[in-house]
């Protein structure tokens, strides 16, 4: 490095450039060597000559800047500490299409690592002419400059404001039909950035009439414009019961879980958070998700994913949709989704955000549920503390209805009851009295375990009558 940066300095321009990007591609490789960068005093050299050279060596000098900040805050901090912001915002009104490109890419892995970093490039000016960037006829300038609006929109909701001020939207949502993938992905990807802070920002987003349009993403060839195409659904549906409502309109939900079916991995995953943000606003929109077939979609991820963060989102929206009415509980039920959920809460090899995802979508279900057949398995199976919520909900239902009742003892589940050990004065001993209490006590009597002795003894203590 100390024989790379006195050519920074040599009177033959090519030397210059060669010696940049060979700074660049060491500063590229990891953070010691950008660490050494900065230490080696070449900063101050480049600021300088980024603002004077011609465009290769400032294509060169753009890379160099970009390398050492990509790898830490500390290091992109020592990149604003020596000034090299405002000459990067004045490159991005470059004449060269490849100088504002470079610029636009150091500012963004800039703005990447936290709010102050991401304010410091907003301050020096940079979001107008990001997207005059946007607006450039060249692809991968196009690219890059959606990229760094993404990147400085996601920490906060005024940041994402500063670059909806600067009327980012509605040249990003023109795009979402471009034909190239990678510009796609960074168009959603902004626009996600925007909506997900506040149900202004997002209603902003919306407002730019991207739906119906956005759900064309959710079929395309690739996997990352679908991915992003759902997180930007996901931000907008978790603000409220309305914009719910707007994408459920707009076919947005079937979509989302068309989408869900078609692929697999980290790809469904913001799908699957979607499907339980609408289901957990209100009855209405979580049977939208039901009617359009999410339920079984949900339960294929459930079950086959192999990654527990994955199920664990899947068990959560699951849980959001059967939480509401008995109708909605019967809906997830029938899919035998709830000994799936168990055998995951159980499981010592389950994460623990998996388990606890599984036991409360377990709670939420079994609450409503009064589909005896669903629950019936888990009077064998299940742990204590869930057993209760299942002896429960067989209180609610029995003394209503007399088919139930004989069913309940005709497949052995009255047995079982008598089987459970309850503290006395417990709520567990109180749903068997009042499970007990729609029968006959001699029905009881002859389901209590130990009956069988009791009757073997009257039978050894019984005189017979001897005509």
């Amino acid at each position: 490095m100390s024989l790379l940066r006195p050519l920074l300095l040599d009177v033959v321009p090519t030397i210059q450039q060669t010696a940049a990007l060979a700074l660049g591609r060491l500063a590229n490789y990891n953070d010691d060597l950008a660490e050494a960068v900065v230490k080696g005093d070449i900063l101050p050299q480049l600021v300088y000559s980024l603002a004077e050279q011609n465009r290769f060596y400032k294509k060169a000098a753009a890379f160099v800047l970009r390398a050492v900040g990509k790898h830490s805050p500390q290091l992109a901090q020592a990149i604003v500490d020596c000034g090299a912001l405002d000459t990067l915002v004045i490159c991005l009104e470059d004449f060269d299409p490849g100088v504002k490109e470079a610029a636009a890419w150091a500012l963004g892995y800039i703005a990447r690592h936290n709010a102050e970093l991401s304010q410091a490039v907003v301050d020096a000016g940079a979001v107008p002419l990001l997207v005059l960037c946007i607006q450039e006829p060249e692809i991968a300038l196009k690219r890059i400059a959606a990229s760094a609006l993404s990147d400085i929109s996601k920490h906060s909701p005024e940041l994402a404001q500063t670059v909806v001020d600067a009327g980012a939207i509605a040249h990003l949502a023109q795009m979402i039909l471009n034909p190239d993938a990678k510009l796609k992905r960074q168009v959603l990807s902004a626009l996600s950035q925007i909506a997900r802070h506040s149900v202004d920002l997002a209603e902003m987003v919306v407002e730019a009439e991207i739906f119906p349009v956005v759900l064309t993403c959710l079929k395309d060839k690739d996997e990352y414009v679908k991915k992003n195409a759902s997180t930007l659904i996901r931000e907008i549906a978790k603000h409220t019961p309305e914009l719910s409502q707007l994408i459920v309109n707009a076919g947005g939900v079937a979509a989302v879980i068309d989408c869900i079916g078609s692929c697999k991995g980290n790809i469904r995953l913001p799908g699957i958070m979607m499907l339980g943000y609408v289901a957990a606003h209100s009855e209405n929109l979580a049977m939208a998700v039901i009617i359009s077939k999410g339920v079984p979609q949900l339960s294929i991820c459930l079950s086959e994913e192999p990654e527990d963060h994955i199920k664990a989102a899947a068990a959560w929206a699951l849980g959001q949709i059967g939480r509401h009415t008995p109708e909605h509980a019967r809906a997830v039920a029938v899919t035998n989704t709830l000994p799936v959920l168990l055998s995951l809460y159980m499981s010592t090899e389950s994460s623990e955000d998996l388990q606890m995802k599984s036991k409360k979508a377990i709670k939420n279900i079994l609450q409503k549920c009064t589909y005896l057949p669903a629950l019936e398995p888990f009077l064998y199976d299940a742990p204590p503390n869930i057993l209760k919520h299942v002896v429960g909900q067989f209180s609610k239902v029995l003394p209503h209805d007399s088919k139930a009742r004989r069913l309940f003892v005709t497949s052995g589940g009255l047995k079982k009851v008598q089987e459970i050990k309850a503290e006395p004065g417990s709520i567990l001993q109180e749903y068997i009295n009042s499970i007990n209490n729609c029968y006959p006590e001699e029905i009881v009597r002859y389901y209590s375990p130990g009956y069988s002795d009791t009757l073997l003894q009257r039978v050894d203590s019984y005189q017979p009558l001897i005509n």
